[in-house]
């Protein structure tokens, strides 16, 4: 398999794995993909953490995910699933959630992508899925950190963490 350069104007689009396997070495990110899946590690302010997209060519989707390295114990849950309702209504594009049979905390958004036979990915569709999820995940980091040992109710914790910096120092 070729990596696609995509800063290469003649290679705007390409299937969806592709397009993320060349949009991921062309940042230096470590990455695996196997078939139809890719697993990529990026290091945040916050944490580092794992993408992971699977293309389902059947339904045309690609889902896209992204963990930011947080468990939830089982007596945090309530106060995790708060947050995650009040988190979710902030969000334009995707949603995080809880996995009930793990506690592991994960964004998570799709692409819709049609075009019959030729299914592709433009670069600025792979940027948008990566960069919102990691912006998402650095956005929203501190809340579930806040909720899980800072000690603080869901509002609390939202609203310290959307707090937003005025002048400069």
């Amino acid at each position: 398999m070729a990596i696609l350069d995509p800063h290469d104007p003649d290679q705007e689009d390409a299937a969806p794995i592709d397009m993320l396997e060349s949009y991921y070495a062309a940042h230096g990110w470590d990455h695996e993909r196997q078939d139809e899946e890719i697993v990529a590690s990026v290091k945040g302010s916050w944490a580092t953490y794992e993408l992971r997209a699977l293309w389902r060519e059947e339904d045309s989707v690609l889902q896209f995910l992204a963990f930011p390295d947080i468990k939830v114990p089982e007596d945090r849950r309530a106060a995790i699933y708060e947050a995650i309702g009040l988190v979710n209504e902030q969000l334009w594009i995707g949603h995080f959630e809880l996995w009930s049979s793990s506690g592991i905390l994960l964004f998570r958004h799709a692409a819709m992508i049609d075009g019959d036979e030729d299914r592709i990915l433009s670069l600025g569709g792979a940027e948008l899925l990566v960069e919102s999820a990691i912006e998402e995940c650095e956005r929203f980091y501190p809340v579930f950190q806040f909720v899980l040992w800072g000690g603080k109710s869901p509002r609390e914790a939202l609203a310290a963490a959307l707090v937003e910096t005025q002048g400069e120092a």
